[in-house]
């Protein structure tokens, strides 16, 4: 702009007459880029018309302002017009380095919005502002020492490259925040409620020592908002000061406030348009005449009233609580303003992102229908069954007005599809069975049907199986759901030292129903048939002989089954919010070879405590038991605890009362109050020496079993005798004892669910820390019935009735994985009560399941 007038004003008064003429011609010079079209397009003077030295000033000023060149100049060559230009060059590249906070990508966009692009023209004005406001990005996010340098690089054809040299600096540290004029509350209980804090332990994690304005903003509305809550109606901030120290690298926070008086709620009113019946908006009042009044408390009930009218169709309906302050009083009339807005109905359910699934699959699941009014509630249900299908990864959905329609809306679903399945082949290890080698494949979505179908086989150190199941959770369009099962299963604990050494072999099928009670609640019908074929190992303990003696090694049962389940988790995988509860009773009807039942309650609560932080809490209890001819739960179908998804930090199943093993019985010596062995002495006290002595004898240990001490030397022993003067004895037993399970378990977890530092997508991945305790308890042992060995009327490892000095705890820390194969679980735990006998496991890493 500078030459312009200049210009003008030379090739006027040089070479062209301050009196009028008529353009014959118009001669254009220096164009390179721009078209001659596009300079006539903007030039208001053609040939033929008559000018004067105004009409030309307007007319170059026009041009000028195209914003397409950097200098015009208008000559006269007879009564030819000359337009001199000199085009604004070409940005042919921008090349910004030394920017970390701030993603180039980002930064590109900026300038992009504000002029400067690859292909556009280039104004150096526009980088100036630029720069200036690039520098504010950076002094916002408290990087009060950052600056910006730029280089113009001119190039051939009227082109110029661009770099922009970023050096961010370092955000300055928080060294202070002082809040001036309160008097209720102290420094301390205000500061703790804001992100922003001095340096402390976390802040090298939390970095919330560094300065940003957006929160030092955020933090002012939470000071304003915990005022407001506590009935401080006239609590204002005064002024904020932000000081750098000379170094730049602090910052001192000082924050004026006049904190007023509390004022309590004289009366509330409804007005404007009430649609509903008056109590529909009065019952969801959390404030009452006399309460200290409350902006959130306001605020959440405008919300409920804005919902509830929402749940009728009024889907834009606003409903604003507006006080009326008596400063006198110290009193407030609050008053909610309903405007209901007209009822909207939707027109049409949409869905996106679901490549794979069908769209009935999804359609099924909504509450919401088409044509019907708008509900609030519905519209949230159906986004809620979507994320219990356990699907999909994210589900959004939006309900935009229809165009040109005051009353309609859509109701739109946005689904991110995740792994429902998997085909594989694969080999691994897990600490509760050793290597596992299979195949299979599952599809919890089979083809995009919603359909669960599993073909699999698996083989480990002590299982064998072969599955196939498959599950229509809408065989009938009401949602009566209906599956199939078919298994043989191959079990052998000779290989697990945590368990009794018995094998079973299972064959056989079932199907179930499922009807739905509501959409949350659903109740279930099994019945199924199972062949079970039982080998004995080579140190079974006694119950279990005793057990095939009495009712064979083989037999045939029919079963029934009920289940109910309840569930509002907000996600089918890696649920953060909502209960489920699930109820069950199987039981063997008569004419079965074994007669008896099972009871189950499992339950799961999820706490949302904070952003991607949550408390789940978990419960399990079974009880089972025989009946007719059966006189106990079969000691095959008893429950077990102890690993992943029980009480971690034990060896899986290895919890709970143990089998009586297999014994010999032996003579027992007198000890002294050492447990030392007593021997014959002479008339010396020195030991006599028998070549015919064992050179192993034996004690007791606190459970009555004999224990063996060395007699290398072939001392004579003095055994305990009874009052008869016969030897005493105890059973040598000839394993360490094992699991056997029982009839009654308990169970519960206390988890902190966490977001894992450094993972951007948490969708297929879960961090918790844990408190697990449980076990599992019998209300019969087994009795021994050998006479001939004292002190054995009692079962040693098993005490009956549910004993909670018996209950093993642990704490730790686990990571799930969702893999193409299964999840992947790994856990660390530390048990907080072992006993004698416990066996424990620190690191446990599991295929297959979810904890």
């Amino acid at each position: 702009m500078r030459f312009l007038l200049f210009a003008l004003l030379l090739g006027l008064v040089s070479t062209a007459s301050a009196e009028s003429f008529v353009i014959e011609d118009i001669r254009l010079e220096g164009l390179q880029r721009v078209s001659a079209g596009t300079v006539f397009e903007r030039f208001p003077v053609n040939v033929g018309d008559p000018v004067d030295s105004v009409r030309l000033v307007n007319a170059s000023k026009r041009l000028f302002k195209s914003g397409l060149f950097n200098d015009v100049a208008l000559l006269r060559d007879g009564n030819v017009l000359v337009v001199k230009l000199v085009e604004l060059p070409t940005i042919t590249s921008i090349e910004i380095e030394g920017n970390k906070a701030i993603q180039t990508e980002a930064l590109l966009d900026g300038l992009k919005q504000s002029g400067l692009a690859e292909g556009l023209v280039f104004k150096r004005s526009t980088l100036e502002r630029i720069s200036l406001e690039l520098e504010r990005q950076y002094v916002a996010q408290g990087r009060y020492d950052a600056g910006i340098e730029t280089e113009v690089v001119r190039l051939p054809r009227n082109r110029v490259a661009l770099k922009i040299d970023v050096e961010e600096g370092n955000v300055a540290t928080i060294e202070h925040i002082n809040v001036v004029g309160n008097q209720v509350f102290s420094d301390a209980e205000l500061l703790k409620q804001f992100q922003l804090q001095t340096t402390n332990f976390w802040s090298w994690y939390a970095s919330d020592d560094k300065y940003a304005r957006e929160k030092l903003s955020a933090d002012l509305e939470t000071l304003r908002s915990y005022y407001l809550d506590r009935g401080y109606i006239r609590f204002n901030i005064e002024s904020t000061q932000v000081s750098v120290s000379p170094d730049k690298e602090g910052v001192y926070i000082t924050i004026n406030i006049t904190e007023g008086d509390v004022y309590s709620i004289r009366d509330i009113k409804l007005a404007g348009e009430l649609v509903l019946a008056e109590e529909e908006f009065t019952r969801l009042y959390l404030l009452e005449p006399g309460d200290t009044f409350s902006r959130s408390r306001v605020t959440y009930s405008s919300d409920l009233m804005s919902k509830r009218l929402g749940n009728d169709g009024y889907t834009f309906a606003k409903v604003d609580g507006i006080p009326k302050i008596y400063d006198e009083e110290k009193e407030v009339d609050l008053t909610f303003f309903v405007e209901p807005g007209k009822r909207t109905y939707v027109r049409a359910i949409n869905f996106s992102g679901n490549q794979s699934t069908k769209d009935e699959v999804l359609r099924r699941e909504m509450v919401q229908m088409e044509g019907g009014w708008a509900s609030t509630d519905k519209i949230d249900a159906g986004k809620s069954r979507l994320n219990q299908l356990g699907f999909f990864k994210t589900v959004n959905v939006e309900t935009p007005a229809v165009p040109g329609a005051d009353d309609l809306i859509d109701v739109n679903y946005n689904v991110e599809e995740q792994l429902s399945g998997s085909l594989n082949f694969n080999i691994g290890y897990a600490g509760s069975s050793g290597m596992i080698i299979g195949a299979s494949v599952s599809q919890n979505n089979f083809l995009g049907t919603g359909n669960r179908m599993s073909l699999g086989l698996q083989k480990n150190n002590t299982v064998q199986s072969y599955n196939f199941s498959y599950t229509n959770p809408y065989y009938t369009i009401d949602g009566v759901s209906r599956g199939f099962n078919l298994f043989y299963r191959k079990t052998d604990f000779s290989q697990l030292n945590t368990v009794s050494d018995y094998q079973t072999n299972a064959k056989g099928a079932n199907m179930t129903f499922g009807y739905p009670i509501s959409h949350r609640q659903r109740v279930s019908m099994s019945v199924g048939y199972t062949n079970t074929e039982m080998f004995l190992g080579t140190t079974v303990p006694a119950e279990i002989e005793d057990f095939v003696a009495s009712e064979g090694d083989n037999f045939d049962e029919y079963t029934l089954g009920l289940n109910w389940r309840y569930n509002n988790l907000n996600r089918g995988l890696f649920p953060t919010a909502g209960t489920e509860h699930k109820v069950s009773a199987n039981i063997s009807v008569p004419g079965s070879d074994l007669t008896y039942y099972k009871l189950g309650y499992n339950a799961n609560y999820y706490f949302p405590i904070a952003d991607e932080w949550t408390v789940r809490l978990r419960t399990e209890l079974g009880y089972g038991d025989g009946f007719g001819d059966q006189k106990r739960l079969p000691f095959f179908k008893n429950f077990r605890a102890g690993g992943v998804g029980s009480v971690r930090g034990y060896r899986s199943n290895s919890l709970g009362p143990k089998g009586l093993p297999d014994y010999s019985v032996v003579n027992v010596v007198e000890t002294d109050a050492n447990g030392n062995p007593q021997y014959e002495t002479d008339n010396l006290g020195r030991p006599i020496v028998d070549n015919s002595a064992p050179n192993v004898v034996y004690s007791t240990d606190v459970d009555g079993a004999a224990v063996s001490i060395s007699n290398p030397n072939r001392y004579r022993p003095v055994y305990k005798t009874d009052g008869s003067g016969s030897v005493k004895t105890a059973p040598l037993f000839l394993e360490r004892e094992r699991a056997l399970g029982g009839n009654i378990l308990t169970e519960a977890s206390l988890e902190l669910i966490y977001p894992l530092p450094f993972i951007e997508d948490r969708s297929s991945v879960r961090s918790v820390f844990f408190l697990d305790a449980g076990n599992t308890f019998t209300d019969e042992c087994y009795t021994p019935s050998d006479l001939d060995i004292s002190d054995l009327n009692t079962h040693p490892y098993c005490s009956s009735g549910i004993d909670l000095a018996e209950i093993r705890t642990s704490f730790g820390a686990g990571l799930t994985w969702i893999t193409a194969i299964g999840p992947l679980t790994f856990t660390y735990s530390v048990p907080l009560n072992e006993q004698r006998g416990d066996r424990t496991e620190g690191f446990e890493f599991s295929l297959g399941q979810v904890f």
